[in-house]
C-alpha cells in the first residue's frame, strides 16, 4: 500500500467516543473567561489535540482542571497541534500563529509522525532543538518553565496488528533518547510517559475508539504526573 494510502488511515479522525474515566474536581469548561494567574501553552501532534477523545479529557485540559482543584488559577490551556504534525510541521504552525504572549508554562510533545515517515533521528534532533528554543521564548525565556513530554509508544495499540511492533518500539526509544538529550541540555523538565503507553498493549481501556490514539483515562494518567511537575513550578 502507497504511503499516501497508510497516511490517511493513519491520520484518519473517527467519532469522538466518551471515555468512563474519573472526573477530577474544578472548572471542566476550557471557556472560562475568570481571571487566571497563570497561562499554558501546549505544543504537539495528535496526542496533545486529543485526537478521538472528546475536549475535556485531552491531557493539557485534564492538568489545568487538576491544578484548579488543587486552588492553583489557570487559564484555559492554549494548545497549537494537530494529528499527523512532524516537527517541522508544528515549526510552522507556530510561525504562522506570530505567538507574543509568554506563559507561564509550556509543554512540548512532538515526533511520532517523524517516526511513522520514516524520518531520520539527526533530521528531529536539529528541528526539534529549533522548537524547544522557542518553546523557552514562549516561557520568557525561562528553561525551567518548560516541560518536554516524551513519545508515546503506537506500537503497542490494535492499529500496529501485523507490524514490526518491535521495530517500532526500538524507533521510538531513538527518537526519545534524543529528544531527552537535547531537555536536559537546555535544563528543561522532561517526563517520560511513553512506559504508561505501554501498558495499553494489555489494558483495552487506555486505547480511544479508532484502535490508534489514547483513551481520556490514558491521558489522565500523563496529565497527573504532568500537573504534579506543573505545581512544583508555579509555585
Amino acid at each position: 500500500m502507497g504511503y499516501y494510502i497508510w497516511s490517511m488511515v493513519f491520520f484518519l479522525f473517527l467519532a469522538a467516543k466518551k471515555e468512563e474515566i474519573p472526573m477530577i474536581p474544578g472548572n471542566h469548561s476550557t471557556q472560562d473567561t475568570s481571571v487566571s494567574n497563570f497561562t499554558y501553552l501546549a505544543l504537539g501532534d495528535s496526542y496533545t489535540i486529543g485526537e478521538s477523545v472528546p475536549e475535556e479529557h485531552r491531557f493539557p485540559v485534564q492538568t489545568a482542571r487538576l491544578l484548579a482543584g488543587k486552588g492553583i488559577t489557570i487559564a484555559p490551556p492554549r494548545i497549537i497541534a494537530k494529528t499527523g504534525w512532524t516537527t517541522d510541521e508544528l515549526e510552522a504552525a507556530v510561525n504562522q500563529a506570530a505567538i507574543t504572549d509568554t506563559f507561564s508554562v509550556v509543554s512540548l510533545l512532538i515526533g511520532v509522525n517523524n517516526q511513522y515517515r520514516g524520518r531520520s533521528v539527526a533530521e528531529y534532533k536539529t528541528e526539534f532543538t529549533r522548537l524547544l528554543q522557542q518553546a523557552i521564548r514562549f516561557a520568557g525565556g525561562h528553561s525551567d518553565r518548560v516541560v518536554v513530554l516524551s513519545i508515546p509508544d503506537w506500537g503497542v495499540v490494535p492499529f500496529a496488528e501485523g507490524r514490526d511492533r518491535q521495530q517500532i518500539a526500538d524507533e521510538i526509544d531513538a527518537f526519545n533518547a534524543a529528544n531527552k538529550t537535547i531537555a536536559k541540555k537546555f535544563r528543561v523538565h522532561y517526563l517520560d510517559i511513553t512506559a504508561d503507553s505501554r501498558q495499553a498493549a494489555g489494558d483495552p481501556s487506555l486505547v480511544a475508539s479508532d484502535g490508534l490514539h489514547y483513551s481520556g483515562k490514558e491521558m489522565a494518567l500523563w496529565a497527573g504526573k504532568l500537573a504534579g511537575i506543573m505545581e512544583a513550578i508555579l509555585q
